[in-house]
Order: structure tokens, then C-alpha cells, then sequence
């Protein structure tokens, strides 16, 4: 498919657009060139926001109806400065953390989706910004899942670097200890993600730029590309001569530069167009 016809999809369905606004047919109709331009390429890496994971549970912490925005004080339990320097703050934390929907969350379509994906040979790495783990839970390669703001899963110590399931340190929460030390040293204990004021992993960072410009295609699914780092791979894939391939409930300032939008409900969308690929 050229350039010019993925443009022509990317209009239809809005006003109009080719078939006057109409939901049904635009969906079927950009969906059918989506999966046509992830066909003819050979590697794909996918970009995976919160928009991914909302339908399996796990709220939006970010976005413009997420929590931190509804609930300024929730965002302060995760802010690192904050964290590391307020002993009540980090026993607020870590009730919040027991409690988070995170442990009930489920992989859904869109997360089996991706693997449909890796399993058609195209597949080069998936970048998310989500860090429930539920791209490994659906099966897909925990090596090529590329955990920009880390894991929920795992808990470390801020002085000695111990780590650890974060479940055990929930069962001590659990067992009475408010603000659990750090049982090598006595430091303070933080769940591996990265917080508001700390930065991304450079090794993580630096193998989701060389997935981007290895790849002929960056399917960014699920995020709104508002992030100076998400945004800046959207970048990077079509300065590297890849297409850029937004899947997403929204418009994002993105749209612009890619080969093709489609916007709509993630979860329902990507099955769509990741399904039964042909091998190659």
C-alpha cells in the first residue's frame, strides 16, 4: 500500500470522510489496511500504553482521566523525592499497593493480540510503558518486552539494590509491617517502577530506540504519544524510514505523521488486525 492510500484511510469515517462518518464500515475499513501495511512488514515493534491494559483492570495513572489527575494526593505517594523522605508517605504507599487492582487484572484480547503478532515471525520487541507484566501473563517472550517504567511485580532497595517479589513484601505489609526495611541493609524499599522525579533505565531506553530503528513499522497501540519519550520513538521510527501505525481510543498529535490512524477501542481494534496473520 502506498503512502497516499494510507492517507486515504486515515480520513475515512471522519466527517467527511469516504463513507460519511459511518462507525461500521470505517472500522472495517481501516482495520483492513492496518493489517495490510503490518503484513507486508517484515519486523514490527509495538509501543504499548495504558489504553492496552484499562480493559484488562489496571487504571490509567497518566492520562487526562487518570488517577494521579482525580487524585493529586495518590500521585504523591509515587513521586520518588517524596517517597524517599516522608516514612507515612511510604506506609500510605504501600496500603495503596496492596489494594491495587493490578493483582486481579487479567491479559485481555489486545495483550493476546501482540502475540499473535510475535508467534507470525514479525515481531521485533514490544515497548511498553504499562508495568503490570500482563504481556508476559498473555504469553508473549519476556525477552523482547522492553518495560520502559519497570515493574510492579518486583520491589528493590534504594541503597543496596537487594530485590525481590513484591508479593513478599506485601505478605510482610500484610503481616504488620507498615513501611517493611530493606532485609540486607535496613534501607527503604521501593516497587520497581520508575516514579515522577526518577529516571528510566538507560539500558532499557537505549535497546527501545535500537528495536524502533531496526523495525520497518512501529505499531503504537493503547498511548496517547504525549510523553517526551514515547513521543520521541514515534519520532524516531519515521526519521529511521519505518512507518508510523497509531491504534488508539483517541486522536494524538502523532496522527500526522503516521501511515495510518485508526481510532477506536483497543482491546476490540488490534484482534482485528493482528489475528491470523500469515506467517513468515
Amino acid at each position: 500500500m502506498s503512502d497516499g492510500e494510507a492517507a486515504r484511510w486515515r480520513t475515512a469515517g471522519e466527517p467527511g470522510g469516504e463513507d460519511g462518518g459511518n462507525p461500521g464500515p470505517r472500522l472495517r475499513a481501516t482495520t483492513g489496511a492496518v493489517r495490510d501495511l503490518v503484513t507486508a512488514a517484515g519486523r514490527v515493534t509495538v509501543l504499548t500504553g495504558a489504553g492496552v491494559s484499562t480493559g484488562a483492570g489496571t487504571p490509567d495513572l497518566r492520562g487526562p482521566e487518570g488517577l494521579w489527575w482525580r487524585d493529586p494526593a495518590g500521585r504523591r505517594t509515587v513521586e520518588f523525592q517524596a517517597y524517599r523522605e516522608d516514612p507515612e508517605l511510604r506506609v500510605t504507599a504501600w496500603r495503596m499497593r496492596r489494594d491495587h487492582p493490578v493483582w486481579r487484572a487479567e491479559p485481555n484480547p489486545a495483550h493476546r493480540a501482540v502475540v499473535d503478532l510475535e508467534r507470525s515471525g514479525r515481531l521485533v520487541a514490544v515497548v511498553t510503558q504499562n508495568t503490570d507484566g500482563l504481556h508476559q501473563r498473555a504469553g508473549s517472550d519476556p525477552s523482547r518486552v522492553l518495560e520502559l517504567r519497570g515493574t510492579v511485580h518486583e520491589t528493590e532497595c534504594l541503597g543496596c539494590g537487594w530485590l525481590a517479589p513484591t508479593r513478599e513484601v506485601l505478605a510482610r505489609v500484610e503481616a504488620g509491617e507498615p513501611d517493611p526495611p530493606c532485609p540486607d541493609c535496613g534501607g527503604i524499599l521501593k516497587v520497581a517502577t520508575v516514579s515522577p522525579g526518577q529516571a528510566l533505565d538507560p539500558d532499557v531506553l537505549h535497546a527501545a530506540v535500537t528495536a524502533v530503528q531496526d523495525s520497518e513499522l512501529l505499531l503504537a497501540v493503547g498511548t496517547s504519544l504525549t510523553e517526551q519519550v514515547v513521543a520521541s520513538l514515534a519520532e524516531i521510527a519515521v526519521r529511521s524510514g519505518g512507518r508510523l501505525v497509531v491504534v488508539n481510543a483517541e486522536p494524538t498529535p502523532h496522527d500526522g505523521i503516521a501511515a495510518a490512524c485508526l481510532h477506536g477501542d483497543v482491546v476490540e481494534v488490534l484482534p482485528l488486525v493482528l489475528r491470523d496473520l500469515p506467517v513468515r
